[in-house]
């Protein structure tokens, strides 16, 4: 999927201000102004529109994380991954949202998707270990889109 889309679609899951945004970001140690956030909340074809990399993205996801459950004592910010695939924005929104299995399950089935433990699990796992399973755009848009139903209704 595309981060803006990603971005887009978390904000208005959980009808984040431009400010909530900006705390969000800062959380993970990221200046970003209004007029950027705009920017990245534009579409493509639209005027303006500014592109969020991935490692934008990820300080974002970062930002979520800490703002949610706060920091780790004894830890600092983790510095931005230059690469990010759709496993890694999925581990990060279950981490941010402190959601099981179950949870992420019914999230996938208010978005009539189906999906099983074992799945979903190889989703989670390490990229190197044998049953790893790559997530695709399908699955991380029906589990945005479940979190929508969940939080703002059809």
């Amino acid at each position: 999927m595309i981060n803006n889309d990603i971005l887009r679609r978390i904000r208005f899951v959980f009808d984040f201000s431009n400010a909530k945004m900006i705390n969000i970001f800062s959380q993970a140690n990221t200046d970003i102004t209004t007029d950027e956030i705009i920017a990245l909340l534009k579409k493509e074809e639209e005027e303006g529109y500014q592109a969020c990399n991935d490692k934008l993205m990820c300080q974002f996801l970062d930002g979520l994380i800490i703002n949610n459950r706060g920091l780790k004592p004894g830890t600092e910010v983790p510095a931005p991954l230059k690469q990010l695939t759709n496993n890694l924005i999925f581990k990060k929104l279950r981490v941010a949202l402190e959601m099981r299995e179950e949870d992420i399950i019914a999230a996938l089935a208010l978005a009539d998707f189906a999906m099983s433990k074992s799945e979903l699990g190889a989703l989670f796992r390490n990229p190197d270990h044998k049953n790893y399973k790559t997530c695709g755009d399908q699955v991380l848009r029906n589990f945005v889109k479940g979190l929508s139903i969940k939080h703002r209704g059809k």
